[in-house]
């Protein structure tokens, strides 16, 4: 009989792990301002944007695909408004022309628009309007990428949710989520059910990861590590996954299958996995179950610190990928669970300073210590509860860090916002 956790946690699985083309922060923007075109009937000729600071912090440094290397959110909701498909929703900007990338660009030049820093009292908060002489449309994407609260057009309101706080409306409840019942959802799932979710991720995040380790993208971090050590799995393991955030923070147009709305946490969370299985020559039935175990760790981290946060993202994610490393390595339950908290314990700190080149170094360290943390756990070692943060079991643990990462680091996220903006 299977156990009433089966369907959510797959649903759980199909809800986060999406494809996008992008770092997702910009592209939930140029998806807002195409929604807004949309909703115009034609091209604006004024626009104005209020996002959060979260916003603000994860799009100021990045590339935004398939506008000519552009960075920035005007540059992202006016590559929306002329290239987007609003209906490809995070893959909005994965058809465009050359002409359009030059229309983008002079639209930029001539159009005004206005950005404001809003504070509704959620991290995750975007508002487009725009204007073509007495039309108007407006659009608000809340708590995470794709979720449109409220659309109006010449005034009158077309879809208006309540948003309640950050709770997130209309997804599988993730307080289901526990370790206990992770490690044994990937020890029953019929492979058959995960593979249409897992495999896009392999094929998406191992493509982006080999074009980051062929061409010069970023600060080139998966690289370097390469031309110093590229027969250790492990060095392959953070180099590859390096490379991928690489080539994605710096202008690569290759699809990402992301996980708790960042392609990033999706690199991470999967291709040191992948990378493992391969070097250890596992059954394809063990690497999808290594990769269920990695993501779903990944996402139960994720859903006590939210979408966005000053607690940087790689870190939940390599614990997760640490848990599925030491599932193929023979892990048990309980050595597992240690490599998670061990891994928490020791690169917990590691700031989130908006998405740019150096995300690729620090993903890089997140796995190297989520390595240490299974090693540890291999040796019968785990930090006591009561060492810092870390409380008496996995569970308490993950809890602990959600605290951290949501209520207590919301000054710092603050703080890094403010030397961003003023630097």
């Amino acid at each position: 009989m299977k156990k009433s956790y089966y369907q959510p946690y797959l649903d759980i699985l199909s809800e986060e792990l999406k494809p996008a083309m992008g770092c997702t922060e910009p592209i939930a923007l140029a998806y807002g301002a195409a929604k807004a075109r949309e909703l115009l009937g034609c091209t604006p000729e004024k626009v104005e944007i209020g996002a959060s600071g979260s916003i603000i912090k994860n799009v100021k440094s990045v590339y935004v695909p398939n506008t000519g290397h552009l960075k920035g959110i005007p540059a992202a909701v006016a590559a929306g408004i002329i290239a987007g498909k609003a209906d490809k929703q995070l893959e909005v900007l994965s058809e465009v022309s050359a002409e359009q990338i030059a229309a983008t660009k002079e639209y930029l030049e001539k159009t005004p628009m206005e950005l404001s820093h809003i504070n509704n009292g959620l991290t995750f908060d975007i508002v487009i309007t725009v204007w073509a002489g007495k039309e108007s449309a407006s659009v608000r994407i809340a708590n995470y990428h794709t979720n449109i609260v409220h659309m109006e057009h010449n005034g009158e309101v077309i879809m208006d949710t309540p948003v309640e706080g950050e709770n997130e409306q209309n997804l599988t409840d993730r307080s289901l989520l526990n370790m206990k019942d992770i490690w044994e959802f990937v020890h029953t799932v019929d492979i058959e059910d995960v593979k249409p979710i897992l495999d896009p991720q392999i094929k998406c995040n191992m493509a982006i990861a080999e074009e980051g380790l062929k061409n010069d993208y970023g600060s080139t971090i998966g690289k370097v590590l390469l031309s110093f050590d590229d027969n250790c799995t492990r060095t392959k393991a953070r180099a590859y996954a390096a490379a991928g955030s690489d080539a994605r923070m710096n202008g690569c147009e290759l699809p990402v299958i992301i996980n708790s709305g960042s392609g990033n946490q999706g690199i991470t969370a999967s291709v040191p996995v992948i990378i493992y299985a391969r070097d250890l020559d596992v059954s394809e039935e063990q690497m999808y179950r290594a990769l269920t175990l990695s993501n779903l760790t990944t996402i139960h981290q994720k859903t006590g610190i939210g979408r966005l946060s000053a607690y940087c993202g790689a870190v939940s994610a390599a614990a997760g990928a640490g848990a599925g490393i030491a599932y193929l390595c023979g892990a048990s339950e309980k050595e597992v669970g240690n490599t998670v908290v061990n891994a928490i314990a020791i690169i917990s700190g590691m700031v989130c300073d908006g998405a740019k080149a150096s995300c690729a170094a620090k993903i890089a360290e997140a796995i190297d210590t989520a390595i240490l943390g299974y090693q540890m756990a291999k040796k019968g070692l785990v930090f006591s509860g009561g060492d810092g943060l870390v409380s008496a079991n996995v569970e308490g643990t993950i809890k602990s860090i959600g605290r951290l990462a949501k209520q207590g680091m919301e000054q710092t996220n603050e703080e890094i916002i403010d030397i961003m903006i003023h630097e």
